[in-house]
């Protein structure tokens, strides 16, 4: 009795990881033609001799060589790392003007990178140009990028390839797909033991600024953003100056002025902080610089201001670019004279305290406008620390959300939890406008949800769930509606209006062409 013939044909791809490992390659047959044999074992061997590199420079460059030609693109670029967090990705670029690289790699970050990897599975366009999920980017307007294969590689992932326009001006082949996604299969262990190797070697950029900053575990993360910033706080921490903390809303910055005051001079004495954006114009004076009795209406008694509260410590304003005109001229008077007014006084009180604040609006502007001082903004601004937004520090987004889960685990009694994957690489991708604030909440939603379904590991759709699925499939449905009216529109447009030239050359039957025509309201086409 004959053996039967297997229904796959099985390569066992020796490579080298520390120990003896092996890839196995499973590949249906119709996925190699009998006439390519050899290119498909020469693509291998090729594959198989990148796992002898140590560098990720090295390892990017060959790889993205190798991949670039068996598709046939034109252009093409890969990142090994966490793609789009600097500088923790390596990366490699072809046909691409140095100038252009940025703006692929805006496109990445913002568009078909995310794609590719919330998905992980290969991102395809015939038209980034006209298709409704790109269209809009300014990278994609700007250099009117056509067809597009994207694919990461690894969970989580360990880069991705982004393959841009045919050799021949025509649309990549169907192989072309499939060795993509092959290539990002097989180069997935490679990178994540060559990104293992140069990350144990690469030293921790934040730790020689922890170690002369007292509470530094407050800002989580290793990101060179971070690093800079906590190099800043630790050289002004012992100086007895004005701090102005700039960045976005929720990235931090009392937390920073905490840690500043923490590790100067001043670490024994209180730590006041005073939101001004939280208090009523009429009520910030007296709740800062203080009111004696029977000073205002409602002065029922004397009022102790922050300002005194914080002597011989630290007075933290955030928000500063609030005050309201009177209150900026006592707080230069303060500033310049180390004198203040409270509401009533005949005579003025001495302050011993040093002046941190904090804002998230453009100063600068804002005296442009009239409504800041600018001999103020020159007093507070002695030194000036920006916190980085979450979109800066992508990188330290995971350790940011297993110590906040560790943390709503802790206070919650939710138990031994932890993050997918799945979800680690979602918190990874998604736009955070609120930052870490916005992290922060996220997290702990996230952990009542798989508590709630007796989970003890978090999901994707924990953290970001649907809710509203049938909106959602009209969305999508609508979006692919417009993307399909937009392709065969453009496709009728360069035939002058021959539906049957736009359906040859969109690769789809003439029938169906006409059924879209119909179907989509397109006008002014004509048969033949």
């Amino acid at each position: 009795m004959m053996a039967t013939e297997p229904a796959t044909k099985t390569f066992v791809l020796p490579m080298t990881f520390g120990a003896d490992r092996a890839i196995v390659a499973d590949m249906p047959p119709e996925a190699v033609p009998h006439d390519d044999v050899r290119t498909e074992r020469d693509f291998l061997s090729r594959l198989v001799s990148l796992a002898e590199h140590d560098s990720p420079a090295v390892l990017a460059e060959e790889a993205l060589a190798l991949v670039a030609e068996r598709a046939g693109a034109t252009k093409a670029y890969l990142e090994i790392g966490e793609p789009g967090v600097e500088p923790a990705a390596w990366n490699a670029s072809i046909g691409i003007d140095a100038p252009k690289v940025a703006d692929v790699k805006r496109l990445l970050s913002t568009t078909i990178m995310r794609e590719a990897l919330s998905s992980g599975r290969l991102v395809s366009t015939s038209s980034a140009a006209s298709d409704v999920r790109f269209r809009d980017a300014p990278s994609v307007r700007g250099n009117a990028i056509e067809e597009v294969l994207c694919v990461p590689f690894g969970q989580p992932s360990s880069g991705l390839v982004y393959l841009q326009g045919h050799v021949a001006g025509q649309r990549f082949p169907p192989e072309a797909r499939a060795w993509a996604e092959r290539f990002a299969r097989y180069l997935a262990p490679v990178a994540r033991r060559v990104v293992a190797l140069a990350q144990r070697s690469a030293p921790d950029p934040t730790a020689p600024f922890r170690a002369r900053l007292v509470g530094s575990e407050l800002l989580v993360g290793k990101s060179p953003a971070l690093a800079n910033t906590l190099r800043l706080a630790a050289a002004v921490a012992a100086f007895e100056v004005p701090v102005l903390i700039t960045g976005p809303s929720g990235t931090g910055k009392s937390e920073l002025a905490r840690l500043i005051a923490l590790s100067s001079k001043r670490a024994s004495g209180p730590f006041i902080a005073l939101n001004c954006a939280a208090i009523p114009e009429n009520l910030l004076e007296s709740e800062l610089f203080g009111a004696l009795q029977g000073s205002f209406s409602g002065a029922t008694r004397r009022i102790v201001g922050k300002v005194e509260l914080a002597s011989g410590g630290t007075l933290f304003l955030d928000e500063v670019g609030e005050l309201s005109p009177s209150a900026q001229s006592k707080l230069l008077q303060l500033l310049q004279d180390g004198i203040y007014w409270p509401l009533g006084a005949t005579k003025p009180g001495q302050a011993d305290v040093r002046i941190m604040a904090a804002t998230n609006a453009d100063l600068t502007k804002r005296v442009a406008d009239r409504a800041f001082r600018e001999d103020l903004l020159y007093r507070l601004d002695v030194m000036a620390i920006a916190v980085p937004s979450l979109d800066e520090r992508r990188g330290d987004i995971p350790l940011l959300a297993d110590r906040l889960l560790a943390q709503h685990a802790d206070r919650h009694g939710l138990g031994d939890v932890s993050f997918t994957l799945a979800a680690r690489q979602a918190l990874m991708v998604a736009e955070w406008p609120g930052n870490v604030r916005q992290l922060i909440n996220t997290v702990l939603a996230a952990a009542i949800r798989a508590y709630s379904e007796g989970a003890r590991q978090i999901e994707r759709a924990h953290c970001f769930p649907t809710t509203a699925s049938t909106h959602t499939q009209a969305l999508w449905q609508d979006a692919m509606r417009d993307f399909q009216r937009q392709l065969l529109k453009d496709a009728i447009e360069r035939s002058d209006g021959n539906v049957t030239l736009a359906a040859q050359s969109l690769g789809i039957a003439r029938s169906y062409a006409f059924e879209l025509v119909k179907a989509l309201g397109l006008r002014d086409a004509r048969p033949s």
